[in-house]
């Protein structure tokens, strides 16, 4: 995990963010780190439904505007309508990126870059550490793809 500060912390916010929280979860969300591509729950998740905050619950995303990048990382083309969703300039690691945030608990997701496709051309690229999906109800679970080498 790469990682850079987090904006500072209370130290009995920071002890709660600890308990609450798994240390991956923790890493990624409070410290901004990065998870490993492909190693995250949700990288290749097909579901139905709206991925929120972990730290705080609030919407972020919504499953329609999710897509493969290819890159190993959730990635989506925007927010939620209505989604509290900050960007900040991040100039760690010796580059200029966008940093995205929830603007309720501040919580590093991860970046968005213009590379993206259709109308918007953004990939919001999110850690998966940083999210909790909710499933629409109603709907049953997208299929898996089918493996070729079943038959």
């Amino acid at each position: 995990m790469s990682t850079h500060p987090a904006p500072p912390t209370d130290p009995d916010q920071d002890r709660a963010w600890r308990e609450r929280l798994s240390p991956e979860q923790y890493q990624v969300t409070r410290r901004s780190a990065t998870e490993r591509p492909f190693s995250g729950k949700y990288w290749n998740h097909q579901d139905t439904g709206a991925y929120r905050c972990v730290c705080c619950g609030a919407p972020l995303f919504e499953s329609d505007t999710k897509y493969d990048a290819g890159c190993g990382w959730p990635s989506f083309t925007a927010p939620a309508p209505g989604a509290r969703v900050a960007e900040h300039v991040d100039r760690s690691h010796g580059m200029v990126r966008t940093e995205v945030r929830c603007a309720n608990c501040e919580a590093h997701l991860g970046h968005v870059f213009p590379d993206g496709p259709g109308p918007t051309g953004l990939r919001y690229c999110i850690n998966s550490a940083s999210l909790d999906f909710e499933a629409r109800t109603g709907e049953p679970p997208a299929a898996a793809p089918a493996d070729a080498d079943s038959r």
